[in-house]
C-alpha cells in the first residue's frame, strides 16, 4: 500500500491503517466538515471553519499525528449520512461506529442521551441531567457537551438551555452554527411549537 509522507508521491494516504489517526474533509450544506478515525471507529468530527486551510490547521492542532486519507467504507457511509442530514433529510446517525472511550464516564452518559434525540427534537440541559440521574447537574451537562469530540453524529446541537434558549456551542461560528443546524432540522422545543421560523432572526440578533 502506498503511504503519503516521506518517499510517497501522493499528498494523501491511500487508505487507513489500523491504529493510525486519519482524517478527511468533505463538503456539506453548511460548509466543509471533517471526520477523524482510528481503525474502524470514528473518534472525532469537525464542523466548518472559515475555509479548508483553517480546517486543516485546527485538525493539526487537535490531532498532530493525523494524516489526511481516503475514507474507508464505514467513513464514507458516515459522510454520506452527515451530508444528507445537513441537506435536510431525516437521518438517525446513532448507529454509526464511534469511539468515546477517551472521554470521562459522566460525559459518555451525557452523550448517550444526546444520541437518543432524533432529528427535529430537542432536550434541555436540565432534562439531560435528569435522564442520567443527576438532577441539578445542568451546568455539568453543558460542560460535557462543550467537550463533545464528535458533533453532528453525537448531536449536542439538539440540547438547549431552559425556555428554548440556545445555550452555548463550541464549534466554529458558535451559536449561529448551532441555530443553522437546528433550522435545517426544523427543530421543536417544549417551549415553542417550532424553532424553524424564528431561528434566522435569533441568529441575527445574537
Amino acid at each position: 500500500m502506498e503511504v503519503a509522507g516521506i518517499g510517497c508521491p501522493t499528498a494523501r494516504r491511500c487508505a487507513s491503517v489500523q491504529g493510525m489517526t486519519s482524517f478527511c474533509l468533505f463538503t456539506t450544506a453548511i460548509g466543509s466538515c471533517a471526520l477523524v478515525w482510528q481503525g474502524e471507529r470514528i473518534i472525532a468530527a469537525q464542523l466548518p471553519e472559515r475555509d479548508e486551510d483553517a480546517a486543516r490547521r485546527r485538525l493539526g492542532r487537535r490531532f498532530p499525528e493525523g494524516v489526511e486519507a481516503e475514507p474507508p467504507a464505514f467513513v464514507r457511509q458516515a459522510i454520506d449520512e452527515v451530508v444528507a442530514l445537513l441537506a435536510g433529510e431525516q437521518r438517525d446517525l446513532s448507529h454509526l461506529p464511534i469511539d468515546l472511550s477517551a472521554m470521562p464516564e459522566f460525559n459518555r452518559r451525557v452523550y448517550a442521551v444526546a444520541l437518543s434525540i432524533p432529528p427535529g427534537e430537542t432536550l434541555t440541559y436540565g432534562e439531560v441531567a435528569a435522564r442520567i440521574g443527576e438532577p441539578g447537574a445542568a451546568r455539568a451537562v453543558g460542560v460535557a457537551l462543550g467537550q463533545n469530540p464528535i458533533p453532528i453524529i453525537v448531536p449536542c446541537h439538539r440540547v438547549l438551555a431552559a425556555g428554548g434558549k440556545t445555550g452555548g456551542f463550541s464549534a466554529d461560528g458558535g451559536v449561529e452554527t448551532k441555530l443553522k443546524i437546528l433550522t435545517i432540522e426544523k427543530a421543536r422545543t417544549s417551549a415553542e411549537p417550532s424553532l424553524f421560523g424564528n431561528l434566522p432572526l435569533e441568529a441575527r440578533r445574537r
